[in-house]
């Protein structure tokens, strides 16, 4: 094998490996998101600074392999979300937590084109 024909091997499977990355853990973002705005809706403010931390990780990890201005907004809802409820504000939170949403959910989308 020459050279060139190991880089580009290497180059492509470094390629699936962020994509996977991305598609793995944006999912799981949206799906954590879903549950902090459940658990912001039922009052529990602990609770949604919770899941809206592991959603961050997904979507910190989402945006690392793959750069979305959506998932970059999202992430910045996701802070707010949790600076929020950490601060006993289940409404507050909840409503940041769901403009993330809006933005991982666009990502997603955008992931899929």
């Amino acid at each position: 094998m020459t050279l060139k024909n190991i880089l580009s091997i290497t180059a492509l499977s470094l390629i699936s490996f962020l994509a996977l990355a991305e598609s793995v853990h944006l999912p799981q973002a949206v799906e954590h998101t879903k549950v902090a705005i459940k658990e912001g809706e039922a009052g529990k403010a602990p609770a949604l600074a919770e899941h809206a931390a592991v959603a961050l990780e997904h979507a910190n990890a989402s945006e690392k392999a793959e750069a979305n201005p959506h998932t970059t907004e999202g992430i910045v809802h996701l802070k707010a979300a949790i600076d929020t409820a950490k601060k006993g504000d289940a409404t507050g939170g909840t409503a940041h937590a769901k403009e993330a949403l809006k933005h991982l959910e666009l990502a997603g989308t955008a992931a899929k084109k």
